[in-house]
C-alpha cells in the first residue's frame, strides 16, 4: 500500500485468543518476529487475561509496544484511560504509547475516519522516517529477545537441577528403605526371632530324643537313622530342623524385602516424579517396581543354602591345623553345623543361659560337646562369623533390590553436566549482548 511508509511493514496477526489452534500458533510466531507490537483491544475486553500474558512477555523481552484502546463509550475516555494506564505501570509498561479511540461513526467505506487514527499513524510514520530511532527499536527488540532466551535457558537449567534433586531424593528413599530392612534383619537374627514356632519345635524334638547327640557323636548312628528313615519314609528330626531353619530364614528375608519394597512404592507414589516412574512400566514386566520380582523366592532359597554350606567351611577352617580336626570330622560336620546355626540365632553367639532358653533346648549337650571340641571362644567366634556371613549375603540381596529402584531413577536422571552447560550457554548469550 502506498500509504505505508518505507521501512515499515504492518502484519495483522490472528487473534491471540482465537478458538483455532493454528491461528494462535501463527500469532505467536508473528509476535516473536516483530520489532514492535501494537495491541488493539476494546473498552470491554482490555482487562482480559490472555492479552496481558503476552504483554508481560513483551515487557520481559523489551519489545516496543503500542496500545490502541478502541470503542470507548463517549464520556468514559478519562476513566478507562486512567485504569488501563495504571495496569500498564503495574506491569512495567508505563512508557508504552496509549492511543484511545471513542466509538466512531464509520465513513462511506465502512472505515474509521482518518482523523481518529491520526495520532497512531503519526507515531508509526515517525518511527519509519527516523532511522536512528528505528535502529534503536530494532536493537532493543533483538537484545530483549536474546536476553529472554538466556533467561529461559536458565529456567530450563533450574528445572534440570530440580530433576536432579528429585532423582537424588527418590534414590535416597529406596536406599534408606533397604538399608533399614538390613538393620531389621540383623536384629531379627540376633534376637532369636528365627528360633520360634516350627524351628523351636524341631529343635526340641531333636534335643529331646537324643538325635542331636547321635548326630554329633557317631557316624554309625547317623547312618542307622538315615536307613531307618528311608524304610519308614519319615524324615529324621535333624532334617526337619534344618528344613525349618531354612524356611524360617527365607520367610524372614522375604518379609523384610517385601516391606521395604512397599515402603519405597508408597513414598514414591506421594511424589509426582516417583509416581511417573512407577507408572512408566507395564504391570508385571521385569521393570515393574510395584512388587518384588518373581524370582525373589528362588534367590533367597539359594542364599540360605549357600550360607549353610558356608557354615561347614567355617568349621573346617576352624579345625584346620589343630589336633581337634580329626575329632571334629569324626563327630560329623553336619551335626556341629546344626549347633552352630542355633548359636547364630542367639544374642551373644553361645548356647548358655538365656540363649538355651531362646533355643528351647532342654539341655546344652550339643553346645557343650561343640565347645569341648573347639573351645568356648571358638564357638562364639564361629557364631559371630557365621552371623556376619549371613548379614553380608542378605545385604547383597537387599542392595540388589534397592538397585531395581535406583537404576530406574538413573535412567531418567538428566546428564550430570546438563544444568551447568545450560547456564554456561546462557552466560555466553548475555556476553554477546555485552552484559
Amino acid at each position: 500500500s502506498d500509504v505505508v511508509p518505507e521501512h515499515l511493514a504492518l502484519l495483522d496477526a490472528p487473534d491471540i485468543d482465537s478458538v483455532v489452534d493454528a491461528n494462535r500458533e501463527l500469532a505467536q510466531h508473528l509476535l516473536d518476529a516483530a520489532d514492535l507490537w501494537i495491541f488493539v483491544t476494546t473498552a470491554a475486553r482490555y482487562a482480559d487475561a490472555v492479552p496481558w500474558d503476552f504483554l508481560q512477555m513483551a515487557s520481559r523481552r523489551g519489545v516496543g509496544i503500542g496500545l490502541v484502546l478502541n470503542r470507548v463509550p463517549a464520556g468514559a475516555v478519562d476513566e478507562v484511560r486512567a485504569h488501563l494506564a495504571s495496569m500498564l505501570r503495574a506491569q512495567g509498561l508505563g512508557q508504552a504509547p496509549l492511543f484511545v479511540l471513542e466509538e466512531q461513526v464509520l465513513d462511506a467505506d465502512g472505515r474509521i475516519p482518518v482523523g481518529a487514527v491520526a495520532p497512531l499513524r503519526g507515531w508509526l510514520e515517525g518511527l519509519a522516517t527516523d532511522q536512528e530511532e528505528r535502529a534503536a527499536l530494532v536493537r532493543q527488540s533483538l537484545r530483549g529477545a536474546v536476553d529472554d532466551v538466556a533467561a529461559r535457558v536458565e529456567g530450563v537449567a533450574g528445572a534440570v537441577e530440580d530433576q536432579e534433586r528429585a532423582a537424588d531424593e527418590l534414590a535416597e528413599v529406596a536406599t534408606r528403605a533397604f538399608d533399614r530392612a538390613r538393620d531389621q534383619l540383623r536384629d531379627d537374627v540376633r534376637d532369636g526371632t528365627v528360633m520360634r514356632g516350627e524351628v523351636l519345635a524341631r529343635w526340641q524334638d531333636m534335643v529331646g530324643t537324643g538325635e542331636l547327640l547321635r548326630e554329633l557323636q557317631s557316624r554309625i548312628g547317623r547312618w542307622r537313622d538315615r536307613i531307618a528313615a528311608s524304610v519308614t519314609g519319615r524324615p529324621r528330626n535333624v532334617e526337619r530342623f534344618q528344613g525349618a531353619v531354612e524356611t524360617g530364614i527365607e520367610a524372614l528375608v522375604r518379609e523384610r524385602v517385601t516391606e521395604a519394597n512397599e515402603q519405597v512404592v508408597l513414598r514414591w507414589r506421594a511424589t509426582a516424579a516417583g509416581a511417573a516412574l512407577l507408572d512408566d512400566v507395564a504391570p508385571g514386566s521385569a521393570d515393574d517396581l510395584r512388587r518384588p520380582p518373581a524370582d525373589l523366592g528362588e534367590r533367597i532359597s539359594r542364599l540360605v543354602r549357600d550360607w549353610q554350606g558356608g557354615l561347614l567351611d567355617l568349621l573346617r577352617e576352624e579345625g584346620a591345623g589343630k589336633r581337634t580336626t580329626a575329632k571334629v570330622l569324626s563327630y560329623g560336620l553336619n551335626g556341629a553345623a546344626l549347633v552352630l546355626m542355633v548359636a547364630v540365632f542367639a544374642q551373644t553367639g553361645g548356647l548358655t543361659g538365656a540363649e538355651v532358653a531362646i533355643a528351647g533346648g532342654s539341655t546344652a549337650v550339643g553346645s557343650t560337646l561343640l565347645e569341648a571340641l573347639l573351645g568356648d571362644q571358638a564357638v562364639r567366634r564361629l557364631a559371630e562369623r557365621a552371623r556376619a556371613d549371613l548379614d553380608r549375603r542378605a545385604g547383597e540381596l537387599l542392595a540388589g533390590e534397592a538397585a531395581r529402584f535406583t537404576s530406574i531413577v538413573d535412567r531418567a536422571r538428566p546428564d550430570g553436566d546438563a544444568a551447568a552447560d545450560l547456564r554456561a550457554r546462557a552466560t555466553e548469550l548475555r556476553r554477546g549482548l555485552g552484559r
